[in-house]
């Protein structure tokens, strides 16, 4: 999801990101998107340093966080936040970054993104992880991605603080274990375990999960 620079929209454009542009596509969610079999009319090219980059699901249905691939936790969609976002820091951080699957059409896995869990530990749980969930820059389409092989690097403040292998996860058993019993919506979130845990992060800080294949989600502590 994006918006040209200047002309700022809470939801944005579907867009398709290719070779440093953007093509707008004529979708109004990425879910209606994926519904609609991935494919859509284009529209409109923009160089992707005249758009900004918005979180590719505003408003998932649910997120479920798994730790491993038998049992989850449920996550707040209110409090999905995309790039280049604000993160209220009322005392210092911590930093869950993880790889979340996008779920499609019919209970498909659709596309990878991130996923930044915040945490404040001055709070009990769960409302110690109940305000900030960062999503984005991009959502990386499952036939391009592979979470099995590839590497999150944490930096705050510009220095690298967090270099990690993506733990290996049974992604198939965790969709099967979601849609148990219920339904699963295409905009759907499962998140995969953390890849380590950043403390100490202090107001005033910028800081980037990068992931090869999907880009790099920065946000900004206050």
């Amino acid at each position: 999801m994006f918006h040209p620079l200047g002309h700022a929209m809470e939801r944005g454009w579907v867009g398709r990101v290719e070779d440093g542009r953007v093509v707008h596509l004529a979708a109004q969610t990425l879910q209606s998107f994926f519904t609609g079999g991935g494919s859509a009319r284009e529209h409109a090219e923009y160089p992707l340093a005249d758009v900004s980059l918005l979180a590719p699901i505003l408003h998932p249905p649910a997120i479920r966080v798994f730790d491993d691939a038998e049992s989850f936790a449920f996550a707040n969609p209110a409090a999905v936040q995309g790039p280049s976002a604000e993160i209220s820091a009322a005392a210092e951080l911590s930093l869950a970054p993880r790889i979340a699957a996008v779920m499609g059409a019919e209970g498909a896995l659709a596309a990878f993104t991130i996923l930044a869990e915040w945490r404040d530990p001055t709070r009990r749980p769960p409302k110690d992880r109940d305000f900030a969930l960062g999503l984005g820059p991009v959502a990386a389409t499952a036939d391009a991605f592979d979470p099995r092989a590839c590497v999150q690097v944490v930096r705050v403040g510009g220095r690298e603080v967090l270099r990690q292998v993506v733990p290996g996860f049974a992604w198939d058993t965790a969709v099967s274990v979601a849609r148990d019993r219920t339904r699963l919506y295409p905009g759907d979130l499962i998140a995969g375990p953390a890849c380590g845990l950043v403390e100490g992060i202090a107001a005033g800080r910028v800081v980037e999960i990068d992931v090869d294949g999907i880009g790099v989600l920065e946000q900004t502590t206050r």
